[in-house]
């Protein structure tokens, strides 16, 4: 270890990968560029560690660039020899992990330099779908060198000493950073939601990408994801029939309450990530508008509605899940969508693609309405009508187009302005419309819900579903791709 904060590049693989597993590739390459001052300056490996390694029994690829050769700016060599290290992992289908200390592009290199990060860019768009990419920022990540990491899947930051941006905070207009730092992590995980964790340091955030690997298959053809489940499959708790926080129920439901959620300071209305369920990863996404703390109790509450963000970071869960054949589990709790002036100018787009994301995918897909499901929002959050295999609703769910007191006053406006009984009159149809419409008993008569079951039962009743549809196979139109 140095007495610095920040670990070296090639401590932070050290700490990465299982012990004595590490294999270097392309050790002696440096930089071959002979402009300006670049002779006398020593280049060696060329700023980035690259090679190959084992994540418990798992092969990973890995790049670590190295702050010290140049502040890590990315030259013609050390961009190839990332490039090789994606050339290598679709040949033998294994992910590939980027530590990325980085100045941004080598000024002396030039076009050589911008056309090495080309052939990157278009390394990480042929592996995406294929092989999972994981990014994890230590120190400067800015330029060109930010696009690296919104080309992977997920991105995790340490809160200290990371900083991502395409323009600095300074250079953006009426802006500097004392005002809002734009490349903080804090920034970039709450507002922009381009990153997956924020750790507190580097050790953590390195821990976590190991247990992200472990959720992983290694490509997209890999079906070997699975592990011995020791909980007991019929686990059941009676809490869940008045606890409506859905990231407390999908800890609850996973083998021993294992939850690893992404994204979870951006959007807080949407949950994303994974659980186990009988020694399978499940891909899961849900309505968020009850938040308990430590101790048990509700510390905050949210209406029940889809934001564009919320919309947005779903959308992209999804399509990840399918892409590796991950099933997806879904919790609804959701009456309509977000408004505001802001909202309502990316909002229908944004659903647009959450429907898309749900509807394209073929993986096993159950949905679980745990409390409100009203309109089109509903629709959107992997209904039976867009695709998913099975639904389940909990007894007390509403479902329909939209709350029994909203419904009435608009259907029977005549009746209750003349009535003298207004309140019994409203009470009276409120009633009715819930029993004939608003209930999962008559969702269910209709076909659009599968079955009624107790909160209690929800861990049994959703791996029996996904043991169900191991098997599924679903194919889509004959098409070069979607447009949305």
């Amino acid at each position: 270890m140095n007495n610095l904060k920040q670990l070296s590049a090639r401590e932070r693989i050290d700490v990465l990968l299982d012990d004595n597993s590490f294999v270097e590739i392309g050790a002696f390459v440096h930089a071959r560029s002979t402009d300006f001052n670049m002779p006398a300056i020593e280049t060696p490996a060329d700023g980035v560690i690259t090679g190959y390694g084992i994540i418990d029994g798992n092969l990973v690829y890995v790049y670590s660039q190295d702050a010290s050769v140049m502040n890590g700016a990315v030259g013609e060599m050390h961009a190839k020899k990332i490039s090789k290290i994606y050339e290598l992992a679709l040949k033998v289908g294994a992910p590939v992990i980027g530590l990325v200390d980085c100045a941004g592009m080598r000024l002396q290199e030039a076009t050589d330099a911008l056309n090495a990060f080309g052939e990157l860019y278009f390394k990480q768009t042929m592996a995406s779908g294929v092989i999972p990419q994981i990014t994890a920022i230590f120190g400067t990540c800015g330029g060109g060198v930010a696009m690296i990491p919104a080309l992977t899947d997920f991105t995790l930051m340490t809160k200290e000493n990371a900083r991502l941006f395409v323009n600095t905070p300074n250079a953006l207009e009426n802006n500097e950073i004392s005002k809002c730092n734009t490349s903080s992590c804090d920034y970039q995980s709450t507002v922009c939601g381009a990153v997956d964790y924020a750790g507190d340091s580097e050790e953590d955030v390195l821990s976590k990408i190991r247990t992200l690997i472990s959720l992983l298959p290694a490509n997209c053809d890999d079906e070997s994801d699975y592990a011995d489940c020791v909980d007991d499959l019929n686990r059941e708790n009676p809490a869940l029939s008045y606890v409506k926080d859905t990231a407390y129920i999908l800890s609850d439901i996973s083998d021993q309450n294992f939850f690893f959620e992404v994204k979870a300071d951006f959007a807080k209305d949407m949950v994303t990530g994974f659980i186990k369920l009988n020694g399978m990863t499940v891909g899961a996404v849900a309505n968020r508008s009850e938040f308990l703390g430590e101790d048990g109790t509700v510390e905050t509450t949210t209406d029940r509605v889809l934001s564009t963000d919320g919309a947005r970071k779903a959308a992209d869960f999804v399509n990840f899940c399918d892409a590796f054949s991950i099933p997806v589990l879904t919790l609804v709790n959701v009456e309509g969508y977000k408004a505001s002036i802001d909202e309502e100018k990316t909002i229908a787009r944004a659903a647009a693609k959450l429907t898309y994301a749900f509807a394209n995918a073929t993986v096993p897909k159950v949905t679980v309405i745990v409390d409100k499901a009203f309109g089109s929002a509903y629709l959107a959050m992997n209904s039976r009508h867009i695709g998913a295999d099975v639904v389940y609703a909990y007894p007390d769910a509403k479902i329909g187009m939209m709350n029994a007191d909203s419904a009435v006053k608009i259907m029977y406006a005549d009746e209750i302005s003349a009535s003298e009984d207004a309140l019994g009159l409203i009470a009276e149809k409120k009633t009715a419309y819930d029993d004939l419409q608003n209930s999962p008993v008559s969702a269910a008569a209709r076909g659009y819900v599968d079955d009624i079951i107790e909160p209690a039962a929800t861990r049994k009743r959703v791996i029996a579903a996904f043991e169900m549809l191991y098997t599924k196979r679903e194919d889509r139109p004959d098409k070069k791709h979607g447009t949305i």
